[in-house]
């Protein structure tokens, strides 16, 4: 098995080369910033081939040429960082611009859970997009257990992703979210019901979760199952059950327990 406490450590060091002074690297005087992140990434690049021969391992069996792939696909990730930490900048931009309670940027790179779960899904998604079994998922398991975020590798999500406070938030396999998304805690971005084979077995693969296009926001307790499509700019409430697309500019107000509604408004 990939080891929970290897991938930890891998990801750690990951995070501090991608975020340069946040999280140190032990060892290394942490004035030193081009040294914590050397020293980060050679960690990385030593550690994280066996991670990845363990997976397919485990998955595909003994077979020849494991460790030459698994370190091929290690230097091919390490040269996506650059790419991926700049993504990653507007995630924690957009964190610091979409809630009023953070004081600086800093902030939320160092405390929002959001934050850490979005670091960890970006990291497990180059892997997952390499073929990579396993480890991806336990990446990203790592994150649920420290956020109560649930975020799928295979999931497609674009820049500006804001999660606030985040508890619940599940977002599925085939989910594909837009640009400039901002969602709080609760949301469910679910399948509707899955196709069985002739013994009664879910059918794997094929797109079942929702399509969120850009700058939509959805508000606590949204629950979103199938594959539908909730167009551009719309805003659906907190507690809405949703299983059918909407148009773009829907706005979706939450229903108070008396059946009134208001417009939705969302927490800092």
């Amino acid at each position: 098995m990939p080891s929970c406490v290897g991938l930890r450590d891998i990801v750690d060091a990951l995070r501090s080369a991608l975020f340069p002074g946040y999280f140190c690297v032990p060892g290394v005087p942490e004035g030193d910033l081009c040294g914590q992140t050397l020293a980060a990434l050679e960690y990385a690049a030593l550690h994280l081939p066996d991670q990845i021969e363990r997976g397919f391992l485990l998955v595909q069996g003994a077979e020849a040429g494991f460790g030459d792939r698994s370190r091929a696909i290690t230097q091919e990730f390490l040269a996506r960082l650059p790419r991926l930490q700049g993504i990653l900048d507007t995630d924690a931009q957009a964190a610091f611009d979409g809630d009023p309670a953070a004081t600086c940027r800093e902030e939320t790179i160092a405390c929002y859970p959001g934050v850490l779960a979005i670091a960890y899904y970006r990291l497990a998604h180059e892997l997952h997009r390499q073929g990579v079994p396993l480890v991806p998922r336990m990446i990203t398991e790592l994150a649920h257990s420290q956020t109560g975020i649930d975020i799928h590798p295979g999931a497609q999500i674009g820049e500006r992703l804001f999660i606030d406070h985040g508890t619940g938030v599940v977002i599925g396999e085939t989910a594909v979210i837009g640009d400039r998304v901002r969602m709080y805690q609760g949301v469910t971005l679910g399948a509707l019901s899955f196709p069985a084979d002739e013994r009664g077995h879910p059918v794997k693969g094929g797109a079942r979760h929702p399509i969120v296009e850009d700058d939509v926001i959805l508000y606590a307790g949204a629950t979103i199952l199938g594959h539908v499509t909730i167009g551009r700019g719309s805003v659906i409430g907190g507690g809405v059950w949703l299983t059918r697309s909407v148009p773009s500019g829907t706005i979706l107000p939450m229903t108070k327990g008396n059946g009134s509604s208001e417009s939705p408004t969302g927490a800092a």
